[in-house]
């Protein structure tokens, strides 16, 4: 679905404007003026204007992402300039997200390629990876096998292969554009022994494995909500974002072929945006519980083996919940 954008206004004085700054700071400003006459949403890279913005022209002049406030006073060549304004035509007439203008994301401190193919990363898990997920399993250190459930741009099974030095990760994914990019992501980590890449939808067409570790950011936007998002979020894939009419069909299927996947003391790991009601509700005997995130949205809940293998799925109810966009 094309999203409408805004008309442009007073877009070509703005962009006249645009051609005289001298230095970053300048331009800075002028973005961010942009940003705010035009409604540009963000969340995709950064929450506020400013920081998107910076990051935007630091990325696009090839200064460090770490430069001094000093910065801004530097003066811009002739060239710099002509490369900012392209830019920022594209990131406000067209829309297009921010992380698809620099073919690059960031979870923490490392870099994954990203581009149109996948969804731009941006998960709770860059949290509980580290700080979490070892409290939920007997012998850390001995974890073998772990699968990411929905990869994308294999940035979660990058970071559970760090995470997990023994482990074989299955990375699997429905699109195999996202796979494309998934191998980028693998092969600039150097995983390529033990990342291993599958085109399934959720479990089918994986080679059958039991599990330490099964993780997954699903598609779990209610497809009603996906038709109203802003335009930039409508930039992203579709298949990447709808979870079905309560955003709950992806995640249905998981649980009920993760029963089988598990090892005796396995976990499944979900994270799943606004659906928490929805999922406690639905998944009420499998007491789901909820890990932390420093936000308080408290969204990524773990299950462990034996309480899944005891679950019988009952018919879905149906219900929609809140997005966190």
């Amino acid at each position: 679905m094309t999203a409408k954008v805004k008309s442009p206004g007073k877009t070509g004085e703005l962009f006249a404007d645009l051609k005289r700054p001298a230095t970053l700071g300048a331009w800075l400003k002028q973005a961010m003026k942009l940003y705010q006459q035009h409604g540009l949403a963000l969340g995709q890279i950064a929450t506020t204007a400013h920081d998107e913005a910076l990051y935007l022209m630091l990325r696009t002049v090839g200064l460090p992402l770490d430069s001094e406030a000093g910065v801004l006073t530097r003066q811009l060549t002739v060239g710099e300039r002509a490369k900012l304004e392209t830019v920022l035509r594209r990131r406000v007439l067209d829309r297009t997200p921010a992380a698809y203008l620099t073919r690059e994301a960031w979870l923490g401190d490392q870099k994954f390629y990203v581009d149109e193919r996948v969804l731009i990363p941006r998960s709770y898990f860059l949290e509980i990876i580290p700080e979490q997920i070892d409290a939920w399993l007997p012998d850390p250190a001995k974890v073998t096998q772990v699968a990411d459930v929905c990869t994308g741009s294999g940035c979660l099974a990058v970071l559970l292969a760090q995470h997990f030095p023994r482990a074989r990760v299955d990375a699997v994914d429905l699109s195999a554009d996202a796979l494309e990019v998934a191998k980028i992501n693998r092969n600039n980590f150097r995983l390529t022994r033990r990342m291993l890449l599958h085109r399934s939808d959720v479990f089918d067409r994986v080679p059958v494995a039991q599990y330490d570790v099964i993780l997954s950011n699903p598609p779990y936007e209610p497809s009603a909500h996906c038709d109203a998002l802003p335009a930039e979020f409508q930039r992203e894939p579709r298949l990447a974002l709808d979870g079905g009419a309560d955003g709950l069909a992806i995640i249905r299927k998981l649980l009920r072929q993760a029963r089988t996947r598990l090892k005796p003391h396995g976990i499944v790991l979900i994270e799943v945006g606004g659906l928490r009601t929805a999922m406690d509700r639905e998944f009420a005997a499998l007491d789901l519980h909820w890990l932390q995130t420093v936000d308080g949205s408290d969204c990524v809940c773990v299950i462990n083996a034996a309480r899944l293998k005891k679950w019988h799925a009952s018919p879905p109810v149906r219900s929609v919940g809140k997005s966190h966009y």
